[in-house]
């Protein structure tokens, strides 16, 4: 496995060359190009802001800046996963014709919709400054970059799993849209923690990405640090899906080509 990582990080020009092809191609030939990866997320914020602050009442003060801040990580994990499902089978004459270590697909695929998440959070802050609220650049700076690359690392061990048996069973990229659905609404990001009832509660607690949202919205929202048991958790979370991914694809890669 160490030699398959070297092998990987030996490729990481065709990554970046990926990742850069990705982010510039999405809105290739629009008149705004680039920008609408700014755009996009400012729309989807002033939407809640609209619809939160004038419509929807809630007891939270600011609740669109609660919602934004639980829905800008839950966007990248469930865009991430989405897109990495069918990375490796979308790519199949790719994976035919070159060798490659064909994680560099999956890698690539989560790390565009990353660098897409770190624009989105960019609007964010603006915003959340825009709201009154401030920041503890304290904790920030002490606590944030490790719960997005934590975040990260899971949701690319998750991708990996995805994208290796989805080219065994193609239902995978499909149901994976399904299960997402009924995920956002098993992790606290419409509705804070203490809304759970006592006997669902366990049931939230078990879901993976409930310490990562809820540790984006200690920092950001609560302006407190995280629950340091909870970062802990969510490392070995990370870490444990990380190498199963890992290993699941490599055993699986080598019916590949055969099964596209």
């Amino acid at each position: 496995m160490w030699n398959r990582l070297k092998e990987i990080y030996e490729y990481r020009d065709m990554i970046a060359g990926l990742v850069h092809r990705d982010l510039r191609g999405r809105y290739k030939g629009s008149f705004m190009g680039f920008l609408w990866n700014f755009i996009n997320p400012l729309c989807q914020i002033l939407v809640y802001i609209l619809v939160f602050s004038m419509i929807y009442r809630s007891n939270l003060d600011k609740y669109y800046v609660f919602l934004i801040v639980g829905m800008m990580p839950w966007n990248f994990f469930s865009e991430s996963i989405g897109q990495g499902a069918g990375c490796v089978f979308a790519q199949g004459d790719m994976v035919k014709k070159i060798y490659f270590p064909r994680e560099v697909l999956v890698i690539s695929t989560v790390t565009s919709r990353f660098v897409n998440f770190l624009i989105n959070y960019l609007v964010a802050f603006a915003i959340i400054l825009f709201s009154g609220l401030g920041f503890q650049f304290r904790i920030i700076l002490m606590y944030l970059p490790a719960i997005m690359i934590l975040e990260y690392i899971f949701t690319l061990g998750l991708a990996l799993i995805l994208a290796s048996t989805d080219v065994y069973f193609r239902d995978i990229e499909y149901m994976t849209g399904v299960v997402t659905m009924a995920w956002i609404w098993l992790t606290p990001i419409m509705y804070p923690m203490d809304l759970v009832p006592p006997e669902l509660s366990w049931i939230i607690n078990l879901n993976p990405m409930t310490p990562i949202v809820r540790s984006y919205q200690n920092i950001l929202y609560y302006k407190t640090a995280p629950d340091v048991a909870s970062l802990a958790h969510v490392a070995v979370i990370a870490v444990l899906f990380l190498i199963a991914g890992e290993l699941i694809f490599i055993k699986l890669e080598k019916r590949f080509a055969e099964e596209m």
